[in-house]
């Protein structure tokens, strides 16, 4: 069994990486920008971070943040810069420079969420950090029990908030359902959050989310991941008259499709050859909604428990 599962490994990754491309705007920040200028022509607004590897410094990841800020001032795009604490170190030194150039810049940084265990380092920065920069966000899934309390603590440091359904299970809840924490952390925060992000490409979701928030006076829009099909979420945002924002990684190609899962889905298979076949480039929404939004163009079946 051992062996078979290690053969389907060799087999399964290549391919799943190469089909993971269209997820990332490309390898480099010109490609994340080319995509973002793409975006401001048609009113909407986007957020840019870097998807390091493995083997990248945190020096390095850095540098590239840094460049990603100096590149959305240079063409002051209607964007703000996605940042992953745990893969810094957390390092006080190198978050002060990206909190710097971002304040000279007059951009937002926002923290994004990874495992339940870097909450509150994580948290902990923000607080920090927001001495040398009030332009923060921070993210919130929707299937950690935690998120609620969490939403108390945004609320506190007046972050702008990100809603997610959740890659990563709750250790201690692992079976949570994540529409219905999606929906509670969205009233947590309705009527107190400054600014909220309904990210998710849950078509019904995405309707009651933006509902909620919009009867409580609460500021939002709706944030689509980039390569993920969008046509259907950006009617409901159309329908609500929310801005859109368009979430657009760069760097590594993050595999949406486990090994694991894909033994027990046999669809996952089909979606990996769907992927391949259309080469494996980001996908971005054309045409246009009322009041200058985005609408995609035909749906593709691709699949991310994220949103």
């Amino acid at each position: 069994m051992i062996a078979l599962r290690r053969m389907l490994r060799a087999c399964w990754v290549p391919l799943a990486a190469r089909a993971a491309r269209g997820y990332v705007a490309g390898p480099d920040l010109e490609d994340a920008l080319q995509i973002c200028r793409r975006l401001s022509q048609q009113g909407v607004a986007g957020t840019v971070c870097y998807w390091n590897g493995d083997g990248d410094s945190p020096r390095a990841i850095t540098d590239e943040y840094l460049g990603a800020l100096a590149g959305l001032a240079r063409e002051r795009l209607n964007c703000s810069l996605s940042v992953k604490a745990p893969p810094l170190g957390f390092a006080r030194d190198l978050f002060a420079e990206i909190l710097e150039v971002a304040r000279r810049g007059g951009l937002t940084v926002h923290f994004d969420s990874l495992a339940p265990e870097t909450c509150d380092a994580t948290f902990a920065l923000i607080a920090e950090s927001r001495a040398r920069h009030p332009r923060l966000g921070c993210t919130l899934p929707g299937r950690w029990r935690r998120s609620i309390r969490d939403a108390d603590l945004a609320v506190d440091l007046r972050l702008g908030v990100r809603v997610v359904k959740g890659q990563w299970a709750d250790p201690g809840v692992p079976d949570l359902d994540m529409r219905a924490g999606f929906l509670a952390v969205i009233d947590r925060l309705a009527g107190r959050a400054p600014q909220v992000g309904v990210a998710t490409h849950d078509p019904e979701l995405a309707r009651e989310a933006l509902r909620r928030l919009r009867g409580a006076g609460t500021p939002c829009e709706l944030e689509q991941l980039l390569g993920l099909p969008a046509g259907p979420s950006l009617r409901e945002a159309a329908a609500a008259g929310v801005p859109v924002r368009f979430y657009v990684p760069y760097g590594l190609a993050y595999l949406p499709y486990a090994l694991s899962k894909a033994m027990h889905n046999p669809r996952m298979v089909w979606w990996v050859v769907r992927d391949l076949a259309r080469g494996g480039g980001a996908l971005l929404p054309n045409g246009a909604l009322a009041g200058g939004g985005p609408v995609a163009g035909r749906p593709r079946d691709v699949r991310c428990e994220r949103l």
